[in-house]
């Protein structure tokens, strides 16, 4: 009995969308830390661009315990589940049909940013309404805030998004 080797189909580099929920799941697991968002707080300055933005990272502030024991875990870190969650479904579902033609694009990296952006207002939207308390108005607000984080994080999304097989 000889021993073969089979020819494998792998390829080296991991889906578009894939890549980018990856990406998401680090941004937001590093960025929203409470050790990130506590440094964010005591070293930066808001009123300058770049402490503005590394303060805008912390959007999806997560914590390990709730400051409130009667909303649980859950309620205090659903933005950021929400967040990871939606901008992996949105990542899967919308350059597909659209990126499959044309890989390696620049419709990659935009499809990858507008999924980030999506999801952010979306999980905003989400978190507020499911959450304990919540208004439409407060709602309406996070939505804006969270649209507002995914543009001017999505950019990130969008580059390790860009290059994977579609």
């Amino acid at each position: 009995m000889a021993l073969r080797n089979r020819p494998r189909i792998v390829s080296r580099y991991g889906t578009a969308a894939g890549t980018g929920a990856l990406a998401a799941l680090l941004l937001v697991g590093v960025c929203g830390s409470p050790v990130y968002v506590g440094w964010v707080q005591d070293h930066t300055d808001p009123n300058g661009a770049g402490g503005w933005f590394l303060r805008l990272l912390a959007w999806p502030a997560w914590r390990l315990h709730a400051d409130d024991p009667s909303q649980g875990v859950l309620a205090a870190d659903l933005r950021a589940i929400l967040l990871v969650v939606l901008a992996a479904a949105l990542l899967y579902l919308l350059p597909a049909t659209q990126v499959a033609r044309v890989q390696g694009s620049a419709s990659q990296f935009l499809s990858g940013w507008a999924a980030y952006a999506l999801a952010g207002g979306f999980a905003g939207l989400l978190a507020t309404l499911l959450g304990p308390g919540g208004s439409l108005l407060g709602a309406f607000q996070t939505a804006s805030a969270g649209v507002g984080y995914g543009f001017f994080a999505g950019w990130i999304i969008g580059l390790a998004s860009l290059g994977g097989r579609a």
